[in-house]
Parts: structure tokens; C-alpha cells; sequence
């Protein structure tokens, strides 16, 4: 191996003992004496045994495929690019690596350590390209909390520079030729404002003019107020199961069905599914329903929710997302990184649910994503057989 390649694998493994150390809630001081002979799993069984964790064999041999993954990830900037899009698929229908849940896992922080700088040093336009990449990383920084540990480790340029070298050398310049333009952007930027500031007072002072009062920013509490108006977090989205379904007594293009939540009572929605689902395709059939609507009588038949659905772009194909079969009846769908508790009942006049369903749609493999955060449950994601749909 190339002493370049020593050096980066090197720092590499010192992240990853940084980050674990963190996530395992071990002492900041503890000594791992990490060095260039240690491979990761050794350095992983080091680390556990430090924090007491019990080795649990099953969760270990998941662990093992993501350390081998880490392992092996390349130093050549477009090897880099080959391995993470192929990690992009993988993340498709994930909100993490391991587990059903929304908690990192040891595996998640491992390989998140070691892509991490990789990621960093790509252009704008192939991040786009990896957007359940950079969704996870997001999700995975947020709830770590690695912003400031990753910040130190690239505030050490040396580390930077042989973290984001690669065996071609480009990924640095090309970021640190970023970071420089962004620095000089933003000092010209407050510059040009502070400029504009004293040329403002003096011509307040020579015209003897009253001074146009600067427009007040949006608070902190107003910023989260109007996030919080658009979240998903706000639907009450549950797996529901179809017990029967039948024709709207007086609209043929409305359906009537009677969906099971896990409620003593059978939940009554009225779906205007006539022209794409039969009674009995519907019959028995798994869907995704928003139980918080206002309940309210359609063609004087009273609804009490909404079936998501999802449409191509002239709706000429229409059909309610499908729960994969391993989801529980009644359990709320969940989105990585939001959390919130939803609204009792939604407020049509706030036209919530209108402004949230704009961010609803399924991904080029027909995942239910909102924002391209996936729909998830406890058996994996929501999907559609209509890639790119819109849903509502």
C-alpha cells in the first residue's frame, strides 16, 4: 500500500475510534492506541469491550457485512463515487443500516466515519445524485450529533488534506478551492452590507431624511412555528387493513371502505377509487390512510380519513400505497429525523394537508418518500408500483 494510502486508511480508523467513542457514551479521554495495524473489526471489538456492550452474535454478523463495506471503501476519488452510488441503492428503502427503528446503529457510525470526508469533497451536482446518501448522512449527523466532532477533525489540515486527497489528488483542491470561494464570498458579502449600512447613515444625516427602519427578521420561535405548519410530523399517517369494500349508494366514481387501525371500531373512509380499484381488489388489501382529517360527509356518506394514493403525472394510473406485509395494523408511520406529535384533528382553513402533500411522492424505485425521507414502518418502507408518482 501507497504511504499515502496508509495515511488516509490511518486517520480513517481514528475517526471511526472518535466517533464510536461518542456514540457509545465512552470517556472523551479514553486511550484505544489506534494504529495503522489494527483493522477495523479489531479496533470495533476493542471499542465494545471498553464500553461493556454485550457482543450479541446476529446483531454482529449485520455489523460484520457494514465493517467489511467500510473496509474495503476506496481512496481514488471516482472508485469513491462508484462504491457510493452503489450504497445510494442500498439506502433506498432504509432510514438506517441496521434495526427497525430510527437509532444509529454501531454500523451506521462506522461507515458514516469512513465516508464521510469522501462525501464532503464531491460537487454539487453528484451529491444530487445520491439523495438517499446525503438524507441518511444528514439524519445520522443530526441525531449523533457529529457536527462538532467532525468540525475539529477538519479544522486539522493536515488531516483534511490526506482524508480528501485520494490517489489522484483532486477531491482537495476541489474543496478547498470551494471553502476558500465560500470564505471570500461571505467576507465580501458582509462587507458590501456594512458598506451599504454607512451609506445609508450618512445620507439619512446629509438629507436630514428619517431613516427607513430595517425590516425585522423572523424569530427563532417564528422560523420553527412555520416549519412546524409544513412538517408531515403533524399527519397522523397508520397501516390500515381494507375488512370491506363497497360502492358509494349514490356516486359511481366514490368507493366506501371499512379499514381496520387496530381500533374497537372499523374506521369508515370514502375514496374516490371507483375508476381504478373494483370492491374486490380493494377487499382485504393493505393500505396508508391519515386518520386525523376532519371527519366529513361525502355525498351524504360520512368519511372519517384518507387513503394515500399514488397518481402519475395525467392520473391516469392511480393506486393507494401498499404497507410491506411485515407492518403491524394500526402502527403509525414513521419519518427518519422528524419527529413531532401529529395534530388531534387537522385545521382545513390552515390548508395543512394541502401544503404538506406537495412534498409527498415516491422515488425512481417507487418508495413513498416525504422530502425523499421514505415512508417507514416497522417492516421497511411504503411503496407504490408508480415510480415518481405524486401522492395524496
Amino acid at each position: 500500500m501507497a504511504p499515502i494510502d496508509e495515511s488516509i486508511t490511518l486517520k480513517r480508523k481514528q475517526v471511526i475510534a472518535s466517533a464510536l467513542v461518542k456514540h457509545l457514551s465512552l470517556d472523551p479521554g479514553t486511550s484505544l492506541g489506534v494504529s495503522g495495524k489494527d483493522d477495523i473489526m479489531s479496533l470495533y471489538t476493542k471499542i465494545l469491550k471498553s464500553s461493556g456492550k454485550p457482543f450479541l452474535q446476529k446483531e454482529n454478523e449485520e455489523v460484520m457485512k457494514w465493517i467489511e463495506f467500510a473496509e474495503s471503501f476506496p481512496v481514488d476519488c471516482q472508485a469513491c463515487l462508484d462504491a457510493l452510488t452503489g450504497f445510494n441503492q442500498d439506502l433506498a428503502q432504509k432510514s438506517i443500516l441496521l434495526g427497525n427503528g430510527t437509532t444509529p446503529s454501531d454500523a451506521d457510525v462506522i461507515v458514516f466515519s469512513v465516508i464521510h470526508s469522501s462525501v464532503i469533497g464531491l460537487s454539487h451536482l453528484e451529491r444530487e445524485k445520491l439523495t438517499h446518501v446525503m438524507r441518511w448522512m444528514d439524519y445520522i449527523q443530526h441525531k449523533e450529533e457529529f457536527a462538532h466532532l467532525f468540525e475539529k477533525i477538519l479544522l486539522k489540515k493536515p488531516a483534511f488534506e490526506f482524508l480528501l486527497q485520494g490517489t489522484k489528488g483532486m477531491a482537495k483542491v476541489e474543496v478547498d478551492s470551494n471553502a476558500k470561494k465560500t470564505l471570500e464570498s461571505t467576507k465580501n458579502t458582509e462587507k458590501s452590507e456594512a458598506d451599504k449600512s454607512t451609506k445609508k447613515n450618512v445620507a439619512g444625516v446629509t438629507e436630514n431624511k428619517e431613516a427607513v427602519p430595517e425590516k425585522k427578521k423572523p424569530s427563532e420561535k417564528e422560523r420553527a412555528e412555520k416549519d412546524k405548519e409544513l412538517s408531515v410530523s403533524l399527519l397522523n399517517i397508520q397501516v390500515g387493513l381494507i375488512r370491506k369494500a363497497s360502492k358509494h349508494p349514490s356516486a359511481d366514481s366514490l368507493l366506501v371502505e371499512e379499514i381496520d387501525v387496530g381500533d374497537a371500531k372499523l374506521r369508515q373512509v370514502v375514496s374516490g377509487l371507483a375508476k381504478y380499484c373494483s370492491p374486490d381488489e380493494l377487499t382485504n388489501r393493505r393500505v396508508v390512510l391519515i386518520t386525523n382529517v376532519k371527519p366529513g360527509k361525502l355525498r351524504d356518506v360520512m368519511s372519517e380519513g384518507l387513503v394515500l394514493c399514488a397518481s402519475n403525472e395525467d392520473h391516469s394510473v392511480v393506486e393507494p400505497l401498499l404497507p410491506p406485509e411485515g407492518a403491524k395494523i394500526g402502527e403509525r408511520v414513521s419519518f427518519s429525523g422528524i419527529d413531532g406529535k401529529p395534530e388531534d384533528v387537522l385545521n382545513p382553513k390552515k390548508k395543512q394537508l394541502e401544503k404538506i402533500t406537495l412534498n409527498l411522492f415516491t422515488d425512481d424505485k417507487g418508495v413513498a418518500t416525504f422530502k425523499g425521507i421514505p415512508f417507514m414502518t416497522s417492516g421497511g418502507p411504503c411503496t407504490s408500483s408508480i415510480p415518481k408518482a405524486s401522492i395524496k
